[in-house]
């Protein structure tokens, strides 16, 4: 996960991009391309979704999309210095707290 968090900074100091990555807008960019994988599915029965993979073309598109918004989640991780899954590991905790398995 750092290693590619490192990628991804090397990628935009190289274009002078981190002038834009401030965490307004990462979380935009973040929303956007989010919004840009729930359009893949938007008008799709919930067979059809189940089977988006199957088709290469939606396949790739699918995956570029989750592409983005990793790339994006990391980045903003990156500029706010949160490690991504300490948070994802802290949360589920939480969860776990908050919401027992019934009958435990």
């Amino acid at each position: 996960m750092a290693a590619l968090q490192e990628r991804l900074a090397a990628f935009a100091a190289a274009r002078n991009w981190e002038q834009y990555h401030t965490p307004k807008n990462l979380a935009a960019a973040l929303s956007v391309e989010a919004s840009e994988l729930v359009e893949i599915f938007q008008w799709l029965t919930p067979e059809q979704s189940a089977r988006v993979m199957e088709e290469p073309e939606s396949a790739h598109r699918v995956a570029d999309e989750v592409a983005d918004v990793l790339a994006y989640l990391l980045q903003f991780c990156e500029v706010l210095g949160i490690d991504p899954l300490s948070a994802l590991a802290a949360k589920i905790e939480r969860n776990e707290r908050r919401f027992p398995v019934p009958g435990a």
